[in-house]
């Protein structure tokens, strides 16, 4: 093992144990989803009771309760919250492992480097919550999508049926394929077909479709991008907008007039922008431009717009950056440092809002509403980089006219997908 793999191993150590103590020590309960719920949801599955997603109906596709229930598998080193951690560190280990490899690719190393410099930033929501497996998952596809796009495919599905947004990579990675697009359909289809038939054959028909469904009548959630104007009118007592608990969906939410229009009307916006950012992606395609050019803007793009349009807005969504920054620095690292300035701001800013002004935020304080307000314009800030980028993705006709101008380069295909 060459000193420079030993350093990165070193390195994964020791920000993983950070991110865990962190969960341990920080206030406003970072891990709280993991005892509060996730632990509850495990045990009544295994004691007997109602399975979620399965005979009971629940937020989350029926393949997350997986990873809740694996968790126990560690539980007895020092409880389920420690398990659950040591569940994710595994995962993360395995997918760093096939990521960093030998250590002969120094762009697959810098890639390594950006993912722990994102998770250390993004704190402990970055691992005490669902979407903490799809990480790695979505890392490993994005790894193998090059060369391997009905593997990749197939992760994305599982990880999908995990927490949903890995659907978008599965999108942009059909779009971007190209005349492999079938290869990539064919294996989501028959990855997802076989999640169904084994949720069905367990009895889960009725709850099929039930995380999807249970998002129709949510409120707008405190943290999400487009709740911010109404928290600075619960700031300063406007027209009665306030934030408080919502018990059925067990987050904070805003009230007040013109809440619910903008609630309703941000599932339609969200359908807008991704059907244009497709648009976007299919005629660079049908130009000509190379998939590995293509797909990590595309996929970042998808990403973004699933978070800045989402009356949700959890925290721990802004780590579904993460594997699209990690492939889009290994392949063509042009261009894209001030996009991961951005990034780990914004990532930052997240753990700064939670947990570390959590409860400043919930009571309407300006100071913690100051450092939500930041972290939201600086998700928009990424999403309008991104775009920029993506609408520079050059084409053939680009390249051709780019090389009569200059000149042969080498090939932009890096071999680091191999």
């Amino acid at each position: 093992m060459s000193r420079e793999l030993r350093s990165i191993w070193l390195w994964f150590l020791g920000a993983h144990v950070a991110v865990v103590a962190l969960g341990f020590l920080l206030w406003s309960q970072p891990m709280g989803d993991v005892y509060n719920v996730y632990e509850p949801w495990s045990n009544q599955a295994l004691g007997g009771g109602d399975i979620v997603g399965i005979t009971a109906a629940w937020v989350y596709p029926q393949v997350a309760l997986v990873p809740m229930l694996a968790a126990h598998l560690f539980s007895w080193i020092a409880g389920y919250t420690f398990g659950w951690a040591v569940l994710v560190c595994v995962l993360d280990a395995a997918a760093f492992a096939f990521l960093v490899g030998r250590g002969r690719s120094r762009a697959r190393m810098t890639g390594a480097r950006v993912w722990l410099v994102l998770f250390v930033l993004l704190g402990p929501i970055g691992m005490y919550r669902i979407d903490a497996i799809t990480v790695p998952l979505a890392i490993v596809a994005l790894l193998l999508a090059i060369r391997h796009p009905a593997v990749s495919s197939a992760i994305l599905t599982i990880g999908a049926w995990i927490k949903i947004w890995p659907a978008a990579v599965v999108l942009a990675l059909t779009i971007a394929a190209r005349k492999r697009w079938w290869v990539v359909v064919a294996s989501a289809g028959a990855t997802a077909a076989a999640v169904v038939l084994v949720v069905v054959a367990l009895g889960g028909a009725e709850n099929l479709t039930g995380f999807i469904t249970a998002q129709v009548g949510r409120g707008l959630q405190m943290e999400s991008t487009a709740a911010t104007p109404f928290v600075w009118l619960a700031v300063f007592g406007i027209n009665g907008a306030k934030v408080a608990f919502d018990n059925e969906i067990i987050t904070f939410a805003v009230y007040g007039p013109g809440v619910d229009t903008m609630a309703a009307l941000l599932t339609p916006l969200m359908a807008v922008a991704v059907a244009a950012v497709c648009v976007v992606g299919v005629l660079k395609a049908r130009a000509g431009a190379r998939m590995l050019r293509l797909l990590p803007p595309l996929t970042l793009t998808l990403v973004l717009v699933l978070i800045v349009f989402n009356k949700v807005g959890s925290p721990q969504f802004v780590a579904w950056i993460i594997a699209p920054f990690v492939l889009w620095v290994i392949v063509d690292r042009r261009g894209i440092r001030r996009g991961l300035q951005y990034a780990a701001i914004t990532a930052f800013l997240t753990q700064g809002v939670y947990p570390l002004v959590f409860d400043l935020v919930r009571v309407a304080n300006p100071i913690g509403v100051l450092v939500l307000t930041a972290r939201n314009v600086m998700l928009v800030v990424l999403l309008v980089w991104v775009v920029r980028q993506l609408l520079r993705v050059p084409t053939e006709r680009t390249r051709v006219a780019h090389i009569a101008a200059s000149g042969p380069r080498r090939a932009d295909a890096p071999p680091v997908l191999d």
